[in-house]
């Protein structure tokens, strides 16, 4: 038997039971899940940049792979940090959802139709950077909590929009309420952004091999590139970074976009390579942001 750990919210559970049937299906075993609150769950009241970043997410978890209650963690890519403690490591990346932003209103069809002044919430630096930057006439408020929660925050009248993962609507069912799909020219996507990373102990032999037929190879090659660049700049929730990589059309060249902005929008350095090596490629995306300043931007923000 195998045990999943999960966080608890709705979307966590989402990911770990669509883990759960297809591990199941695949080596022929029962799979059972352990959910579990974090640290990135119980802090709600100030944003993730200013209480530690990704690792809330993962700890616990990370805890329970080490103390064998469980065999391996599923988390959202996007929220696994660039460098994993050791003895743990990424056994398997599946197939990704959707990875851009979505606009989420009640009242307005997409970014361009807001007003002067209208409030954005957004839970990362990533699109608060970018949003300043193209649209600085709105006001970018900090969006805490769970997928349900933020919803619940615009429906009150908290908000006029809300920027959200199109990837976690989409799994929810909730893919009515994206009023626009937000192209990457606008918003370029978190690194691992709509991807499933599959974490477990490094001696975990037997579990690396039932998670085999789970992987997908295409999406984990660009993951790769884009956690490179980021790898290489620092990046963490405390660093305004994206980068998104595709495969194009002839099957084995990546091209991989890669920004690092001022938080307040008023610097936005972008870059954009093409190869074949993820780690290779995401290291050139890195090198060409700091020949363009990255490395002030950084300093600026206390990071280097």
């Amino acid at each position: 038997m195998w045990i999943i750990a999960s966080r608890e919210s709705r979307l966590a559970m989402w990911q770990a039971e669509h883990v759960q049937a297809l591990l199941a299906k695949a080596s022929g075993s029962p799979v059972e899940i352990l959910g579990m609150t974090t640290r990135g769950d119980q802090i709600l009241d100030r944003t993730l940049s200013k209480v530690g970043g990704k690792g809330l997410f993962v700890k616990e978890l990370e805890t329970a792979l080490e103390e064998g209650r469980v065999h391996l963690a599923v988390h959202s890519l996007k929220d696994v940090p660039m460098e994993l403690p050791a003895g743990f490591e990424l056994a398997c990346v599946m197939s990704r959802e959707d990875p851009r932003d979505a606009f989420v209103s009640n009242q307005f069809a997409s970014l361009d139709d807001l007003p002067d002044g209208a409030v954005v919430g957004t839970s990362s630096l990533r699109r608060e950077a970018q949003l300043r930057a193209r649209y600085p006439h709105l006001q970018i408020v900090p969006l805490r909590g769970n997928l349900d929660t933020r919803l619940s925050k615009l429906d009150r009248g908290d908000m006029q929009a809300i920027i959200l993962a199109a990837a976690g609507l989409k799994r929810l069912g909730l893919a009515q309420r994206i009023r626009q799909i937000v192209a990457p020219d606008v918003l370029l996507p978190a690194a691992g952004q709509g991807a499933l990373g599959i974490e477990i102990r490094a001696d975990g032999d037997a579990i690396r091999q039932a998670l085999r037929p789970l992987a997908d190879e295409r999406t984990f090659l660009e993951v790769r590139a884009e956690r490179a660049v980021s790898r290489a700049l620092g990046g963490s929730c405390q660093v305004p970074l994206a980068a998104y990589c595709v495969t194009e059309p002839d099957g084995k060249t990546l091209r991989l976009r890669a920004l690092v902005a001022m938080t307040d929008g008023s610097r936005v350095l972008r870059t954009e390579c093409l190869g074949q090596d993820p780690e290779a490629l995401g290291l050139q995306a890195a090198q060409h942001l700091s020949d363009q300043g990255a490395q002030q931007i950084l300093q600026s923000l206390g990071l280097a």
